[in-house]
């Protein structure tokens, strides 16, 4: 198996999870020093722990839940030791509010830790119409 294909395994590996609303193998797809930025959340979380307490404080405040993530037009390249995951998504989440559906584009950025890829930032932004 290619190395491409080794990130877009791991890559779908967390969509899937993400899709699941499995927040335990979601998160378990990014090392601790994790960083995330989403246009939603103000400021960069800086780790995984602090994308968790994100999570936690959405599910307590909105009642947030994941119930679907489709995944489309993916492209990977490796640089060495870099993976670069680039997709367009098309997420259901529900809240206190009800359903919603967003349309965004996304890029994970995977490093290779022995015979492993995992995610090392993750960038989440609308996408245009």
């Amino acid at each position: 198996m290619s190395e491409e294909q080794d990130v877009e395994d791991a890559a779908v590996a967390l969509i899937d999870a993400f899709a699941r609303n499995d927040r335990a193998a979601y998160f378990a797809a990014f090392t601790p020093e994790a960083s995330f930025i989403f246009h939603a959340t103000s400021r960069v979380l800086d780790s995984r722990a602090a994308y968790e307490a994100e999570w936690e404080s959405w599910i307590r405040d909105f009642g947030f839940k994941v119930v679907s993530c489709e995944s489309r037009n993916r492209v990977v390249k490796i640089y060495g030791e870099a993976g670069v995951f680039t997709h367009q998504t098309r997420t259901r989440i529900v809240t206190k509010d009800g359903a919603q559906e967003y349309d965004e584009r996304e890029t994970i950025i995977f490093h290779k830790t022995g015979e492993k890829w995992l995610a090392v930032h993750e960038h989440l932004s609308p996408l245009p119409d």
